[in-house]
């Protein structure tokens, strides 16, 4: 793996990485929460929650973002197995979920802390207003030293990508965005992402690293499961995000025994992903964590003045658009070579976008009849996702 951007061993700076976070979101898998009959397994629903006290003990705000809903409704049912049409799916979730908070509250209560139940659907956390009563609602759990367990709503979701998150690795990426310093904790079936395809000889799980580029990206191995809905693809995805915001972000087996308490007294479990430099304010975290509804193709001059020179994205630099939206709509910002490098909320609709695309400021008024926005994108409410791609 030449030109990876990885280490073998943690240094203790980034060591310090979860110990300085002061939220730290905690994601597990339906296959972590399953027994393998494929039935919620409460024994580890038991040990998750007294981990998660222990962290709340300690001083850190804790939030948890659980799948297990179906698995939980399978065995609740008494069913042979997990079903296939979405409408037993989102009744069996129904059930299920449940009968998963009403477990983790039974561990949680024995041990003096009380579970709060947030279902969530994609538009809660892409609609800015949404985005933020949800983070207000979140705050003021924690304040009432409530655990709060976050999971997507199945039993209204639906498959399309513009409603649902497909698994909750996006959502607890999202969800860490809420804060001002979190780290996230996704605890997988997997040890961590290994250097390899861990079927090989010599296979290793690389310990930390500082840059998730397409090197690190390709070692996602496509795993499909009966239980489980995401996979690595989704969770380095996740972790990218994360990272993005100057955030760190580890993957880790999660039935590892006492695995978050030994990740937060700095022992070497898992991969760590370093937090990138930059900080992004909320809003603009919440701008990259969004869904996209289109995306803009720009020149290589544009593409310079934003990634080098924090400029706004006028007119004159869009070469063309995909998708349909509307003024104050997320869009990607792609280059020619079809690399998103940014993300912000459109002041035109695309239909607009089509007319002025290519024209300087002073042109616009003159096509559209009124000239509201000199940039197409504003800098204040764009985000870089990548600066690697810049031409020279």
């Amino acid at each position: 793996m030449a030109g990876a951007t990885r280490l073998n061993q943690r240094s203790p700076e980034t060591c310090a990485y979860l110990q300085s976070a002061d939220t730290i979101v905690v994601k597990v898998g339906s296959r972590v929460l399953s027994g393998s009959d494929g039935r919620l397994d409460t024994a580890q629903v038991a040990n998750l929650s007294a981990q998660l006290v222990r962290l709340a003990d300690s001083g850190k705000q804790v939030v948890l973002v659980s799948s297990g809903a179906v698995a939980s409704g399978v065995g609740k049912l008494g069913l042979a197995s997990r079903p296939n049409s979405l409408a037993e799916l989102q009744a069996v979730a129904a059930v299920g979920q449940a009968h998963l908070i009403q477990a983790y509250d039974h561990y949680l209560t024995s041990l003096g802390r009380t579970a709060g139940q947030v279902l969530l659907t994609a538009e809660d956390l892409d609609h800015r207003t949404r985005y933020l009563n949800v983070r207000n609602t979140l705050r003021a759990l924690l304040q009432m030293r409530v655990i709060p367990i976050i999971n997507e709503n199945d039993t209204v979701a639906i498959e399309e990508l513009q409603t649902t998150f497909g698994d909750n690795d996006r959502l607890a990426a999202t969800v860490t965005g809420l804060f001002s310093r979190p780290a996230l904790i996704i605890l997988s079936d997997v040890a961590g992402v290994f250097d390899r395809d861990p079927a090989l000889p010599g296979a290793s799980v690389l310990s930390t690293v500082e840059k998730i580029d397409q090197q690190i990206l390709d070692l996602a191995v496509s795993k499909k499961s009966g239980i489980g809905k995401g996979g690595m693809s989704s969770k380095l995805t996740a972790a990218r995000m994360v990272t993005r915001s100057g955030a760190p972000a580890v993957i880790a087996g999660g039935r590892t025994e006492r695995v978050l308490d030994r990740l937060l007294a700095g022992e070497e479990l898992g991969t760590l992903f370093c937090p990138e430099p930059r900080r992004d304010a909320p809003r603009k975290r919440w701008i990259g964590s969004a869904i996209v509804v289109g995306s803009i193709v720009v020149d290589q001059g544009a593409e310079k003045a934003l990634l080098r020179d924090g400029s706004s994205l006028l007119a004159i630099g869009i070469r063309s658009l995909q998708g349909s939206f509307d003024k104050g709509d997320i869009v990607s910002i792609r280059n020619q070579s079809e690399h998103e490098i940014a993300r912000g909320l459109t002041n035109y609709s695309s239909i607009e976008v089509s007319k002025i695309r290519g024209l300087r400021s002073p042109q616009i008024e003159q096509v559209l009849g009124h000239c509201p926005y000199e940039a197409v994108v504003h800098r204040d409410n764009m985000t870089i996702v990548s600066s690697d791609t810049v031409t020279e």
